[in-house]
């Protein structure tokens, strides 16, 4: 099964994260899609890839086997840049890059930790910081104008704010109206959101109870923007 799709900076190429614990990558053609690349990334399934998004030929992921590794899609079969087996003690869910630090990198795991990346030293990242979110963290994105304000989808703790920045990652907020895992999350983008955190709005949703609400956050007002 394809449990994960994420697209290159360019547009023009997707990663996809299998259940079987392989990575493909899907190059876009004029009138189809054709698998460029298969490789056995992982022991158990994949639960998600990401494209780094200031050096496209790598290719993050994180799986069921507790690892996270990246991948330089410029050797052919891509090779492990590293593959980190011990920080982790679950699965790990989700990675999420810092839209202006391109060096800081997050993931969430089941393990319930946010956990923060320093990725200057490529071959063996750094764990700067980790934040206990108190549910297994499915799902990281970044606020679309302000750097370092992250929403988590924390299954059953339901979902946070978290601000993660040069400082310590701390909790600003948390959101408890789902009665169910709370797996989907995102900030709805717009012109008026680009000037105005106070318009900033969220949609999340959850799994049994099959729903959606969309809310606004209350304690983004007067936080200075990107």
């Amino acid at each position: 099964m394809c449990l994960y799709v994420d697209w290159n900076q360019n547009a023009d190429s997707l990663a996809v994260a299998l259940s079987d614990g392989s990575l493909s990558v899907v190059p876009m053609r004029e009138d189809r899609l054709e698998v460029s690349e298969q490789w056995t990334a992982h022991q158990y399934e994949v639960w998600t890839c990401y494209f780094d998004r200031a050096r496209p030929h790598l290719l993050y992921s994180g799986s069921d086997d507790c690892s996270f590794g990246c991948w330089d899609l410029r050797e052919s079969p891509s090779n492990a840049v590293f593959r980190n087996k011990k920080t982790h003690t679950m699965g790990v869910c989700c990675i999420a890059q810092n839209p202006l630090e391109g060096n800081m990198l997050l993931t969430g795991s089941y393990d319930e930790f946010l956990r923060v990346w320093d990725m200057r030293s490529m071959m063996k990242p750094v764990n700067e910081k980790s934040l206990n979110l108190g549910g297994g963290v499915w799902r990281l994105k970044y606020h679309p104008n302000i750097a370092d304000v992250v929403l988590a989808a924390c299954m059953h703790n339901g979902f946070a704010i978290v601000k993660a920045g040069a400082g310590d990652a701390t909790i600003m907020e948390t959101y408890g109206k789902h009665e169910s895992l709370a797996y989907g999350a995102d900030w709805q983008t717009s012109e008026a959101a680009e000037h105005n955190t106070n318009s900033s709005v969220i949609a999340t949703c959850s799994f049994y109870d099959r729903l959606l609400r969309v809310w606004q956050p209350e304690n983004l007002v007067n936080h200075p923007t990107s």
